[in-house]
């Protein structure tokens, strides 16, 4: 079975073809500047074995970023299956599922149920029912798979869930914890098991996913019992341009003293917070450590503000398992930002947790390390995530399934 995974953004189009009876990546790529007025677009196509293919066109739309990413599919020099119909399913990667608690083979009333949900998550539900309905048009005949971040957190106790506000806010508008990025941990914290080489079911971990976006998860016996993220993709900890926790009286506060409405505070506080709110310098990570080393102390405390919260929330995850086995850090920051990572391991000792600081800072970028120091009563390591690689398992289970 062939599968194309498709990670639409509001102007970028990521996509994965699997070939899932070999286990492998045929072709992978993104399509990047769509509909932006007064740049051009492109895409960057790769195959195994092969260079890197990279072409700038005009990309008004995302139908006609899917139709150039099948035209590139299946061309005679680039290409690496001879025509579209043979791909047997899309995966889509949507981050707010709402009421599911398992991914979905997509019809009207399912498409109709993401898009009323799109209030609880403006930044991504919009632009991945861009890519969802730019596929489906471009293949029709083919079953369109939504698979969801919040899924993974579906069975959380109700504790963890529930916010302590009215109760009928819960009832009525669905107001609680659904969690995010939930593809990843799923992924990592799977792959962590086979690593210390222990069931999944057995092991206490907490999963660290830092990045642009970031989240923090407790998964208990294999079951996601808590974590960062909650209503929507804020909390937790600061991010590239989101603010993480903060008091929610500075808000009104905020909206009366500076004259602004709900929704000009709601786009500070996910555009123009976080990492490029405190450093002012920007939201990519690799800048503002180049500030730090000019001595630029906003800069340096932006990245230690990540570092206390993943900290307060490694904490509070371990003493609400009673315990920790397996600490895993990972995606863009987790796996290639030794220096976050340093912040974050320093001075856990409390906890058990001991690392190999010279490893960490010398080891290959996006590659599995065993952080874990000699007498470390906790396993540290950091593993490459692939949420294109769940979102396929996903998609052909789902598949499979309906067949049956």
């Amino acid at each position: 079975m062939k599968i194309l995974v498709i990670n639409a953004g509001s102007s970028s189009l990521k996509y994965q073809l699997f070939d899932m009876t070999a286990g492998n990546v045929l072709a992978k790529g993104i399509c990047e500047k769509i509909g932006v007025a007064g740049t051009i677009a492109s895409i960057t196509h790769k195959r195994p074995n092969a260079d890197k293919y990279e072409l700038e066109t005009p990309m008004p739309d995302h139908n006609a970023a899917i139709d150039l990413v099948l035209k590139t599919l299946t061309d005679k020099d680039l290409g690496v299956i001879a025509d579209v119909t043979e791909i047997d399913a899309v995966g889509h990667r949507f981050v707010h599922g709402g009421k599911y608690n398992e991914s979905t083979i997509f019809n009207d009333e399912i498409i109709a149920y993401v898009e009323s949900i799109v209030p609880l998550n403006p930044l991504h539900g919009p632009a991945s029912l861009k890519g969802l309905r730019a596929c489906m048009k471009a293949m029709p005949n083919v079953p369109h798979v939504g698979v969801y971040d919040t899924t993974f957190f579906a069975n959380m106790p109700e504790e963890s869930y529930v916010y302590a506000v009215p109760y009928e806010w819960t009832e009525k508008y669905g107001v609680r914890r659904y969690g995010f990025h939930g593809t990843s941990h799923r992924y990592v914290s799977a792959e962590a098991a086979k690593l210390v080489g222990k069931p999944l079911s057995e092991l206490k971990m907490i999963t660290c996913h830092l990045g642009s976006g970031s989240s923090v998860s407790a998964i208990k016996n294999g079951v996601a019992i808590d974590t960062s993220l909650g209503f929507t993709p804020q909390g937790g900890l600061p991010m590239g341009t989101r603010c993480g926790p903060i008091d929610p009286g500075i808000i009104p506060f905020i909206m009366k003293n500076e004259n602004l409405t709900i929704d000009e505070v709601d786009s500070i506080l996910n555009k123009k917070s976080g990492l490029v709110g405190v450093s002012g310098v920007s939201s990519d990570a690799r800048e503002i450590w180049a500030a730090v080393e000019k001595g630029n102390h906003r800069a340096e405390l932006s990245m230690q503000l990540v570092s206390h919260y993943a900290k307060h929330l490694i904490g509070s995850y371990a003493a609400e398992m009673n315990g920790l086995d397996v600490l895993v850090l990972t995606a863009g920051l987790g796996e290639n930002d030794w220096q976050l990572r340093e912040l974050i391991l320093d001075n856990m000792e409390f906890f058990g947790i001991k690392y190999n600081k010279e490893l960490n800072s010398n080891s290959p970028r996006g590659s599995v390390i065993n952080l874990t120091a000699e007498g470390s009563k906790v396993q540290v390591w950091v593993v490459p995530t692939d949420e294109e690689l769940m979102i396929a398992k996903d998609t052909q289970k789902m598949v499979e399934a309906a067949k049956a």
